[in-house]
């Protein structure tokens, strides 16, 4: 059973973004294929998808200039079956029990936060990277190429 609502990582975001990406047919077929009705972005997955688009070393050398690259966002976010999901109080909790629990190195601050969200939100996350498994409780919908 597809989940009512998916929050896609930023690696995802990228990959439909870009056409010459390596992912880019897979992150196609999702979309058009295996999304659930509704799909979000939030602070992070926003934020990492201007970042990622406007990073010459990220884009191989061809990044996105930043007006093109905010448009390229708001075409995604201006769609009626796209949120937005703010971060919550049970978010911080979430955030606050891995942290003293260390089930997360240092260097899944990002994942965390948007696993976190998911769970808080009860949506499934979206992501071509494995490390989402850390997280305990979370839905995740791992897609290989």
């Amino acid at each position: 059973m597809i989940p009512p609502l998916d929050l896609p990582d930023v690696n995802f975001w990228v990959a439909l973004t870009d056409t010459t990406h390596v992912h880019h047919r897979r992150s196609l077929s999702y979309w058009n294929s295996e999304r659930s009705e509704r799909i979000a972005f939030c602070g992070v997955t926003r934020s990492g998808l201007l970042r990622v688009m406007t990073n010459p070393k990220a884009m191989a050398g061809k990044p996105f200039d930043l007006p093109d690259a905010w448009r390229r966002y708001q075409q995604f976010a201006d769609l009626p079956e796209v949120d937005f999901l703010p971060d919550g109080r049970s978010f911080e909790g979430l955030m606050a029990g891995w942290c003293r629990s260390s089930i997360f190195p240092q260097r899944l601050w990002t994942d965390a936060w948007i696993a976190a969200l998911a769970l808080e939100h009860g949506c499934r996350v979206v992501s071509f990277d494995a490390d989402f498994a850390k997280f305990p409780g979370l839905d995740l919908l791992l897609l290989r190429p």
